[in-house]
């Protein structure tokens, strides 16, 4: 099993990134697929997830109406849409996966919102 994430980046206030997460070993349409960021001295923090079962998608608050997690299964891919970016959503980000009772994580990458 891995997952490769990439899409990070340096955006201004008000803007937008797409997140991806590439998985193999696994599908993700299958699995309990989330996303989880952390910020230097803070334990990581969980943003969204999806059901395998119906997709259905919940968020943190603080990220509600502004993030949208999806799923490609023809690409294998999560991905995390994140508009109106604010500097707090400044962290690294990982996806996460649950496969057979494991838990598996990407190498992150790094958002950095700010002017």
């Amino acid at each position: 099993v891995q997952l490769v994430e990439s899409g990070g980046g340096l955006v201004q206030p008000g803007g937008s990134l797409r997140l991806s997460c590439v998985a193999s070993g696994f599908t993700v349409s299958r699995y309990v697929m989330r996303w989880y960021r952390r910020t230097p001295g803070k334990e990581r923090e969980w943003v969204a997830g999806i059901t395998p079962v119906g997709g259905f998608t919940n968020y943190h608050d603080s990220v509600k109406g502004r993030f949208t997690i999806s799923r490609d299964s023809a690409e294998n891919t999560l991905y995390l849409q994140m508009n109106s970016l604010k500097p707090e959503d400044t962290a690294v980000y990982y996806c996460n996966a649950q496969v057979h009772s494991t838990t598996y994580w990407g190498q992150g990458t790094q958002v950095t919102v700010s002017s």
